[in-house]
């Protein structure tokens, strides 16, 4: 690299500089690939989580609804059924 063309101490030290750029970036790849990884699965787990939540809250509301009384018919009746 720079230091074979240049034979000097100074390029020597700027070779190292740069290899160790390299080194950090590829170190910063890999573990925002692992975030990325990371973050994929949580986003999933909060899908499936929201689904079963929404689940249970159906499930509670319709719970919580009182069934409609049957209303009462208002006048005089005769024993027979009038429909």
């Amino acid at each position: 690299m720079l230091s074979s063309v240049l034979n000097s101490q100074r390029a020597v030290q700027m070779n190292i500089l740069i290899i160790r750029a390299f080194v950090k970036l590829r170190q910063m790849l890999g573990t925002h690939k692992d975030l990325a990884r990371k973050i994929e699965a949580l986003e999933h787990q909060q899908k499936v989580h929201g689904r079963q939540l929404a689940a249970v809250y159906s499930i509670v509301k319709r719970l919580i609804e009182t069934p409609p009384k049957p209303k009462r018919r208002i006048g005089f009746t005769t024993g027979r059924e009038v429909s």
